[in-house]
């Protein structure tokens, strides 16, 4: 039975709204009548987001997702457990949309629950909502309404969505402090360069004795900075401009990103993250009985890295050729070794997903352990680097009064 958002008044005249089962639009205002409500608009649910009508079509305009990472993964969680414990499918929609906590996750849990009640499979209602599930979501429900599974597979979606966000959090917590450092010893240097240096400096400035060499490169560079300051910050945003745009051309964002990977710290870091999640996807769709051709295609999508997006789907050509599928990684070399070494010994166990898995399991700590070794370095780093910056400037400011001092004794 589909389910309609409604606005209507009561008895005292304060406005009611809400979610209304019912056949039609005509229905749901009776039924509302009935309940002693003036209905002042009764429209179909959908997920949410400003929609205006057009040729009879709900057409979105802007909004933001319904579901962030971390919620989609306690939703399916929720919704996981609720079917593996025997409760119907359209049942666990209703009890999900009582428990929304918003008006948008209400709706669109009340439009899921009106396409499963109309005969839908589940994964189709979810396609009809590709903002909040991605292709690789749809998949993973799909094998598993037709392996009879949807509660195993919906566990497993939720374990891997849950450990893809733990590891993109650590990776952020790994990066912030030192981006903090950086950014504020920016401010600073650029604060005492441009303002307390010429102020100090302008104190000696009509004594006939020659200022020390540091103190003049000093006052250049104080110089310089005021002058042509907010032409290198029109430069530096035109330049993030400019990177932005050129990675929107294919050929050129292939050819940068093939460049990344080759960096000599931050090019492996990108590579053991990209390969844990394309492992972790594959092991995932394969364990849910997706063909592993379309496994293959669906997780080299998966990848920011186009370099690697095309070293997947040249492997998938491979594979598609009769190549088994860790020959067809190991001719890759932009994938670990640790991703084809697993896959053969899946493939020779007959335990692939699992093989997979721990294979993304290792790439994913390896991933860790380099991002908390490589941040624990910077942080000394930046905290020295700052820290001989900010000595030289003092430097180039006590040496005009150490040699004034001087010169008066």
């Amino acid at each position: 039975m589909p389910a309609y958002t409604f606005e209507a008044l009561d008895a005292q005249g304060a406005t009611q709204k809400g979610l209304i089962d019912a056949d039609t639009a005509r229905s749901a205002r009776s039924m509302l009548r009935a309940r002693a409500l003036v209905p002042l608009q009764v429209e179909p649910a959908t997920g949410g987001g400003t929609q205006v009508k057009s040729s009879g079509l709900n057409v979105t305009l802007w909004g933001g997702r319904v579901f962030s990472a971390t919620s989609l993964a306690v939703w399916t969680r929720q919704i996981a457990g609720l079917v593996a414990a025997g409760l119907p499918l359209e049942r666990a929609l209703s009890a999900l949309t009582e428990e929304a906590e918003d008006n948008q996750q209400r709706n669109l849990m009340a439009s899921l629950r009106s396409e499963v009640n109309a005969g839908s499979p589940f994964a189709q209602a979810l396609a009809q909502h590709p903002r909040e599930f991605t292709s690789i979501y749809t998949s993973v429900i799909a094998a598993g309404e037709q392996s009879g599974q949807l509660g195993t597979v919906l566990e497993r979606l939720a374990d891997d969505l849950e450990e893809r966000e733990a590891l993109k959090n650590k990776l952020v917590a790994a990066s912030l402090y030192p981006a903090i450092v950086t950014l504020v010893a920016i401010v600073i240097v650029v604060f005492l360069v441009s303002y307390v240096v010429p102020q100090v400096a302008s104190v000696f400035a009509g004594s006939k004795r020659a200022l020390p060499v540091l103190t003049v490169m000093m006052l250049g560079l104080s110089s310089f900075v005021r002058s042509y300051g907010w032409l290198m910050l029109a430069a530096l945003v035109a330049g993030s401009g400019a990177l932005v745009m050129a990675r929107r051309n294919a050929p050129l964002r292939l050819r940068m990103d093939a460049a990344w990977l080759r960096l000599p710290l931050v090019g492996r870091l990108a590579r053991g993250f990209n390969a844990a999640r394309f492992a972790a996807t594959l092991a995932m769709l394969a364990g849910a009985g997706v063909p592993i051709l379309r496994a293959l295609q669906t997780a080299a999508e998966t990848l920011n890295n186009q370099a690697m997006r095309a070293d997947a789907l040249d492997a998938l050509v491979l594979v598609r050729e009769g190549a088994p599928l860790a020959s067809a990684l190991a001719s890759k070399k932009r994938f670990p070794p640790l991703v084809s070494m697993f896959a053969r010994l899946g493939e020779q166990t007959g335990q692939l997903p699992a093989m997979l898995d721990r294979a993304a399991e290792q790439l994913s700590a390896e991933v860790q352990r380099r991002a908390m070794h490589l941040a624990t370095i910077l942080e000394p780093l930046l905290i020295v680097g700052m820290g001989v910056v900010v000595m030289l400037i003092v430097l180039a400011v006590l040496m005009p009064i150490i040699q004034l001092n001087q010169l008066v004794s």
